[in-house]
């Protein structure tokens, strides 16, 4: 999970905006040094501006040492209970039984994101991941390669403890680095992140061929270790308008006030909708042990090559990404992106080819970037500083929830009617859900970044009231 890099020397004040670290360093006994903000090249290259802060680097930093281990333990543990049942079922069944924590504890995680100190959130789950991570290894070496229902309390954990850690680390941003910079902040983490999903399931694929899966699970704990430590760098980092000690009955109580504030907010709400739908009819992880086994059996690699299409594409596009973090349309952009990866997931499901369909997982997860870059942004910067953990808890429970329950409905489907038909079907309601929502939601195709401030504004006059 993301861990930060070295504090600003000075916090400042950010009124009801929380906390703003001073990007630049470093600072005099008179205050921080103010400098003019860096030019911005109007260019595609990454925009790297957010790298100039300290504490940014921080929260980078961490990003770039839990990714590898993350995605490596993401290909194991489907891998180890196909091994044990024999059934993309049983792997769809899986991501279900992660999925239930994901919820329970993502939405009081953003909850509790809004009520106590985000960066001591942020270094007591991490901490429970990295032991959940080291169990998941010792479980592995079990006589007859692990047990299922072993496998199963343990990922459900790895769901817990990540679905409280991210709504806190994704809610600081805005504070870290200031709202004109929030979208290159997302970019640049969503980079790093799909290099790691790259080179993860590739060294996966080649472990597991080695028949020793504890070696993934050890790295996984080992980055969230090295996590731990840039974590602690940290200054303080409560939400605005807390000061006093958690109270968990505040914290369940705000949960309820989280879906009240979203009902309010038809913007916010759609960036959670267009998602579930993108991931419920056309996330393919499910089919890709079945596919290794039987259509791509030929290639020695070919479950870790499906497992890293996506963030091929999600990688090359956010390294020329400059373009995304300038988008002022943002809600008509991100319909378009999502439309792109119905259109790719058709294709993969009508490829027979690895190249081919390696390649149309590459286009989906460039569109999945693009659109998963603006919707953080989108709700980092619309929605109040004494809601984002709140709104950041719903997220996860979107973004990570979506897909189990795609891999759910891919299973059923390919354990039916064949994994073909299940993926060219769901990415063709994709496209026509996507058309059905710029017509019935107009203020989310008309959204522009530069409203940002006034619909956060208008927000919290309204919680006010």
């Amino acid at each position: 999970m993301k861990d930060p890099a070295a504090p600003d020397a000075s916090e400042g004040h950010g009124g009801e905006h929380g906390p703003r670290l001073s990007p630049v360093d470093p600072v005099e006994p008179g205050g921080p040094v103010q400098e003019p903000p860096p030019v911005r090249r109007r260019s595609w290259a990454l925009d790297t501006t957010p790298l100039r802060n300290r504490a940014f680097r921080r929260v980078f930093g961490g990003v770039a040492v839990t990714m590898l281990g993350q995605q490596m333990t993401l290909v194991a543990v489907p891998y180890q209970v196909y091994e044990l049942t024999g059934s993309s079922l049983m792997v769809g069944l899986t991501s279900v039984v992660a999925l239930v924590p994901l919820v329970v504890f993502g939405l009081l995680g953003g909850a509790i994101a809004d009520a106590m100190d985000r960066r001591r959130l942020m270094i007591i789950t991490s901490v429970g991941a990295a032991v959940t991570s080291a169990l998941l290894a010792v479980q592995a070496l079990l006589p007859g390669d692990g047990h299922i229902s072993v496998l199963w309390l343990l990922a459900a954990a790895v769901s817990a403890f990540a679905a409280v850690n991210q709504p806190a680390r994704s809610a600081v941003i805005p504070a870290i680095v200031g709202p004109d910079d929030v979208a290159a902040a997302n970019a640049l983490s969503m980079t790093v992140r799909s290099a790691g999903v790259i080179v993860g399931p590739l060294l996966a694929g080649l472990l597991i061929g080695l028949g020793d899966l504890s070696i993934l699970y050890t790295v996984d704990a080992i980055g969230f270790v090295l996590a731990v430590l840039l974590l602690r760098g940290l200054p303080s980092l409560p939400p605005a308008g807390v000061s006093g000690p958690l109270r968990l009955g505040a914290a369940v109580r705000g949960v309820g006030e989280g879906f009240s504030f979203l009902r309010t907010q038809p913007v916010l709400l759609m960036t959670f909708v267009v998602d579930v739908i993108a991931m419920l009819f056309a996330w393919p992880q499910a089919v890709f042990p079945e596919l290794s086994q039987t259509t791509y059996a030929g290639n020695a690699n070919s479950l870790g090559w499906l497992f890293a299409g996506v963030s091929i594409g999600s990688l090359l596009m956010g390294l020329t990404s400059g373009w995304v973090s300038r988008v002022d349309r943002q809600g008509a952009v991100v319909l378009a992106a999502i439309a792109v990866w119905g259109v790719a997931i058709i294709g993969f499901g009508l490829s027979s080819a690895l190249w081919l369909s390696v390649l149309c997982l590459a286009v989906a997860g460039a569109g999945d970037m693009v659109s998963a870059v603006l919707r953080s942004s989108m709700l980092q910067t619309a929605a109040p500083d004494e809601m984002r953990g709140r709104m950041q808890g719903v997220f996860i429970v979107v973004v990570a929830g979506g897909p189990r329950l795609g891999d759910l409905r891919a299973g059923v489907l390919a354990s039916s009617v064949g994994v073909s038909a299940a993926m060219w079907s769901g990415g063709i309601v994709i496209v026509v859900a996507m058309a059905v929502v710029a017509v019935a939601v107009p203020s989310f195709w008309l959204f522009r970044a530069s409203q940002a401030d006034e619909l956060a504004e208008a927000a919290r006059r309204r919680m006010a009231d």
